[in-house]
């Protein structure tokens, strides 16, 4: 099975429980601040792909971790769970794929921006209406800083992708100019 449609397996079923007991925001909350302490701690990531520390010491650490983390008890046992069938390291993607199901269920749609260098918020605020008017969804953007674009904004709403690089433009002359 590919991680992905792993990922969304677990997703789903995390989203159903979180649903039927009303906290899809918090556990939504808790599992991406639990993913971004994985993403930023290599030790913790070592402790759980190394098979020299015991599935004890595995499981411990992590009832801790969550403890710590203030973890609800339902994405406490989720990523316990997780961790009990050897997919922990599949752990980002399950949570990236539960919050985007848990935003297709809530109407609201995330949005990709970025730019070469960082924008206004009046323009953010803007772009912002735009989308929501476009998509008839609520938009959450996330911005990005990528110098390489040169100027201009790439935006990726889902598989859609509105390319206002420069780079593009240029690269798009060069062909032109290739074939002339």
């Amino acid at each position: 099975m590919s991680i992905g449609a792993l990922a969304k397996r677990y997703a789903r079923a995390v989203l159903e429980l979180a649903s039927e007991q009303q906290q899809v925001d918090r556990v939504r909350t808790d599992l991406s601040d639990f993913v971004a302490m994985w993403n930023t701690s290599p030790e913790l990531r070592e402790l759980f792909s190394n098979p020299g520390f015991g599935a004890e010491a595995r499981k411990a650490a992590l009832i801790e971790l969550c403890a710590r983390a203030g973890l609800s008890p339902l994405a406490r046992n989720s990523v316990l769970y997780i961790s009990d069938r050897g997919r922990l390291l599949a752990l980002p993607a399950i949570v990236e794929a539960f919050v985007e199901l848990a935003e297709k269920q809530a109407g609201s749609v995330r949005a990709e921006v970025a730019s070469a260098a960082p924008l206004t918020e009046a323009y953010y605020a803007q772009l912002q209406r735009a989308l929501e008017q476009a998509t008839g969804k609520k938009v959450t953007i996330d911005r990005k800083t990528d110098p390489s674009l040169i100027a201009g904004v790439v935006t990726r709403v889902g598989d859609q992708v509105i390319d206002g690089s420069i780079r593009t433009r240029l690269s798009d002359l060069k062909e032109t100019l290739k074939s002339a």
